[in-house]
């Protein structure tokens, strides 16, 4: 599983990685963060959710311009992510040797693969 290497620097921990999938439910995130993951969700899986609820609690911890910049950064990930799986890239298929990105123990695999 891959990791943000910039998530990491930031202080994202993997407790948080490891709740990420049921962040609603969890008290590891901030309200600030579960209304940036919502709208993540909303942009990748389900517009529908995107309702005035949602944009009202958007605009409680965002500015306009903080919400057109995440969502530009989820859609152009989101988009990276999907041309670099038609193009059947894997990690460290184009940049070998590194494990920047990996999770611990992904990292650790490729780490003993190398030698």
């Amino acid at each position: 599983m891959q990791r943000s290497v910039q998530g990491g620097r930031k202080g994202l921990t993997e407790e948080k990685y490891d709740e990420l999938l049921d962040f609603a439910d969890s008290e590891k995130f901030s309200a600030r963060e579960k209304a940036a993951l919502t709208y993540t969700s909303a942009i990748v899986w389900n517009a529908e959710i995107a309702d005035d609820a949602l944009w009202e609690r958007l605009h409680q911890h965002f500015t306009v311009p903080e919400l057109v910049e995440l969502g530009f950064f989820v859609a152009l990930t989101l988009g990276q992510q999907r041309w670099i799986k038609t193009l059947g890239i894997g990690h460290a298929e184009v940049l070998p040797g590194t494990t920047a990105g990996l999770a611990p123990a992904a990292a650790e695999a490729a780490t003993d693969r190398a030698r």
